[in-house]
């Protein structure tokens, strides 16, 4: 496995183009099994989850190709109806074709998943909704299989707001007879970026982005010549925290800040400061962050996803702050690997009090998910002296060629290639 070798202590500065986001991505690519044909999706990023999502289709029977941030991807001859356990172990994401194939094909058989361990995140909701919508559903052997004659247009209450059930079933509808509402649906931009799609292939879609949404089926769909995903509002909070940690001077382009409002206030907070203009949003970092409390919400809160990266940077903060995760139950496993740095940081429940130290030292640590990843390459940047991270093909799951981008602000990276077995 690869590894990357950090030496921290460097300011960094320069501009970089935010990617487009792989949790839109990979439910658009999902979508597209909904139309029996050419799909052609621009701004794709270049992660091991696309690349997973890519080779999944392709074992239906689809055609994926990837060029220069294109994604081009044939549906017309999908046959197959099978996501195996040895691709969806690797990625969550790989359940949201389940919805497109029982509704284009009337059957599906999907692994349950696995991918990052921070939470057991279970997909009972999706399957609720899609009984709730006529479907049959057995487990069997770990695999969910689902079988029907025709989706049937029904109501949908989620007892807490899930982004990929909202995917799923929001998908599963547009082929559906008759209408189908999900209250307290998610909100995340992701979903409103996928219900897009679906609307530019003739779905009929109200209240994306809302936590009521109304899809009324459709006999069929047909894609437009081609749409580009929106950037990766996360990619752009993690280079905010970067900038915000090491005091550094970080043009971001092609990002949206209407998507990070949430980040950005307590950013501001913390003593970053924003400054637009046409070329894209400057983040300049304070010599030491303010220390400030955060509490991760469902979207328009503050995203889970952020909250390892802001952790490494109240690590180094002036006081103390409080940092409480509502969302997943096991979504603190980073705060060992900062410790083996010379964070202070205590854990009660889902809690945790960091207390800023002047610096941290570089050490030896081991990523443990995909945002834990972006967390300790975050304190290896700012840290005194030598950093190595083990365990980076969650980085990769996630991040688009991160450890170029970082060598191009003056960043002190390498990344170590893994000798052949």
């Amino acid at each position: 496995m690869d590894k990357l070798q950090i030496l921290g202590g460097n300011q960094l500065k320069g501009e970089v183009t935010i990617s487009g986001a792989k949790n839109a991505a990979l439910p658009i690519m999902a979508a597209t099994l909904l139309a029996p044909s050419i799909h052609v999706l621009k701004r794709i990023p270049k992660l091991r989850d696309v690349f997973t999502m890519g080779e999944l289709i392709k074992r239906m029977g689809g055609k994926v190709e990837f060029e220069a941030g294109i994604c081009k991807i044939d549906t017309s001859n999908v046959d197959k109806f099978e996501a195996s356990y040895d691709l969806v172990k690797t990625m969550r994401a790989s359940v949201l074709v389940l919805g497109p194939l029982v509704a284009r094909f009337g059957q599906a058989k999907v692994s349950l998943p696995g991918g990052c361990a921070i939470g057991a995140r279970p997909v009972n909701l999706h399957i609720l909704g899609l009984e709730k919508m006529g479907a049959k559903i057995f487990l069997e052997e770990g695999y969910i299989i689902a079988k029907t004659s025709q989706l049937k247009g029904t109501k949908i209450y989620f007892d807490i707001p899930t982004v990929t059930g909202t995917e799923n079933l929001m998908m599963a509808a547009t082929l559906a007879k008759g209408t189908t509402i999900i209250e307290n649906a998610a909100k995340e931009p992701e979903v409103v970026d996928l219900a897009n799609y679906l609307i530019s292939m003739g779905a009929k879609i109200k209240g994306a982005g809302t936590s009521i949404i109304e899809i009324e089926g459709v006999k069929n769909l047909k894609p437009p010549s081609e749409y580009e995903i929106i950037a990766d509002r996360i990619e752009a909070g993690t280079f905010m925290a970067i900038a915000g940690a090491s005091g550094g001077d970080i043009l971001l382009k092609g990002c949206d800040t209407a998507f990070l409002d949430a980040v950005i206030l307590k950013m501001k907070d913390a003593g970053v400061v924003f400054k637009n203009s046409k070329e894209g949003l400057r983040v300049i970092g304070p010599k030491k962050p303010y220390a400030i409390d955060i509490k991760t919400m469902p979207y328009p809160g503050f995203p889970t996803d952020m909250q390892a990266q802001f952790m490494s940077m109240m690590a180094v903060a002036n006081g103390t702050s409080v940092i409480k995760e509502t969302i997943f139950e096991n979504r603190f496993m980073h705060v060992a690997e900062l410790r083996r740095m010379g964070a202070h940081i205590t854990v009660e429940g889902n809690t945790a009090t960091v207390r800023g130290v002047k610096k941290l030292k570089g050490a030896p640590v081991m990523a443990t998910d995909l945002r834990a990843s972006a967390s300790l390459v975050i304190a290896a940047l700012i840290a005194e002296g030598e950093t190595i991270i083990d365990r980076i093909y969650h980085l990769d799951r996630g991040y688009e060629e991160l450890d170029k981008k970082l060598l191009s602000l003056g960043a002190k990276i390498n990344r170590i290639k893994s000798k052949p077995q």
